[in-house]
């Protein structure tokens, strides 16, 4: 009987640490967030910092629309093995420092999109990490931080091979900003302001897709067309940009025909001239591809940078003008007094000859005076 009893208490405390254990990840989870199997939601929680503590077998952590301005090493202080997915999009995240990550050595997706970095430590990263898809869509202060960018791409992302870097309005890409990842095979540079693509920055042999869609591009550089010709399986799209269709798009309309990897090529139209705007690169014929012969179109080229330093110019004038009366109000003021007071005696001097010359008694009585 005792035996019995002792079997059936046996089994029950078996039951018990069975649940205990298996349950112990959702009794870990953080009081904002909404723990399901290994994923845990933190949604606009108004966090300022990662929730703790976090479930030890967790895969996902999705903390988007918070409040979190710095991720450091107290943002995760015990080593999560099983994390790959980290989802911090539009938490107004600023800096990144040192080793942050270096808990998270299975980290694969890192989604740091729509936030307001500026500074992002080389060292951020271990060396050895696994990540494979790092998205940093309008993710940049502004686009002169680039540079915070520049550096950890060659030396601490050996496995990335897809790159967001859409809406960040970069003008000009650092020079072999790419060449660390040698894995990269899908490149976003949507809707940024580049006006030109430099000789080494597209140098990946693994790439397969790029998206140029959207940016300020006038026509590509010879060497340019000739790296992306040689990557073999590319497929690129180009649409949106404003193409100048004069005789100096001539080898790339050239190459637009010979290749058929860019994907929207029929969607490719001239921005200038006037007589060609809106017309399609690939019904452009050369005798269409004037260069800058007609002496309008001469004069508004060499005119166009020269109307905007004079505004420029004319401006800056403008605001030392207002700057100086602002800084001599009180001098200007009683110049001007003085000047009233001035013409206010000087009228009263007419007024009183007018009434001498217009009444004879005075007069006689003035010239009397006078003797």
């Amino acid at each position: 009987m005792f035996s019995k009893q002792r079997n059936m208490c046996n089994l029950t405390l078996c039951v018990l640490l069975f649940l205990t254990c298996s349950c112990s990840p959702l009794s870990s989870c953080p009081a904002q967030c909404l723990c399901e199997t290994t994923v845990v939601n933190c949604v606009s929680q108004d966090l300022t910092s990662i929730p703790q503590p976090l479930p030890e077998n967790i895969t996902a952590l999705i903390i988007n629309g918070n409040d979190i301005r710095n991720l450091n090493n107290e943002s995760f202080p015990r080593p999560l093995e099983h994390l790959t997915n980290l989802y911090v999009s539009g938490s107004q995240v600023e800096q990144l420092d040192s080793m942050v990550f270096k808990n998270l050595p299975s980290l694969r997706l890192l989604d740091l999109s729509n936030n307001r970095i500026s500074q992002f430590s080389v060292e951020a990263l271990p060396q050895d990490n696994k990540i494979e898809v790092l998205n940093l869509s309008k993710s940049l202060y502004n686009h002169s931080y680039i540079g915070v960018f520049a550096d950890l791409f060659k030396h601490r992302l050996p496995k990335v091979s897809h790159l967001d870097l859409s809406n960040n309005d970069l003008v000009l890409l650092p020079e072999g900003i790419f060449a660390g990842l040698s894995d990269l095979t899908v490149l976003d540079l949507r809707n940024n302001s580049l006006v030109t693509i430099r000789n080494d920055t597209l140098c990946n042999r693994a790439l397969k897709e790029l998206d140029l869609r959207d940016n300020a591009l006038k026509v590509l550089p010879n060497v340019t067309l000739e790296k992306l010709g040689s990557i073999s399986d590319l497929r690129v799209r180009l649409a949106g940009n404003p193409w100048r269709c004069d005789c100096n798009i001539e080898d790339m309309l050239i190459w637009l025909a010979k290749h058929e990897f860019v994907v929207d090529s029929f969607n490719l139209t001239c921005s200038g001239p006037a007589r060609l705007k809106n017309v399609p690169l690939l019904t452009l014929i050369q005798s269409q591809l004037s260069c800058w012969s007609n002496a309008g179109d001469a004069m508004d080229r060499v005119l166009e940078p020269s109307y905007v330093f004079l505004g420029m110019v004319l401006a800056l004038i403008g605001v030392i003008f207002l700057l100086v009366l602002y800084l001599n109000r009180k001098g200007i003021k009683g110049w001007m007094y003085n000047i009233r007071d001035a013409c206010r005696d000087h009228m009263e001097g007419y007024h009183y000859r007018y009434e001498i010359n217009s009444d004879p008694r005075l007069a006689n009585l003035s010239l009397n005076s006078d003797v």
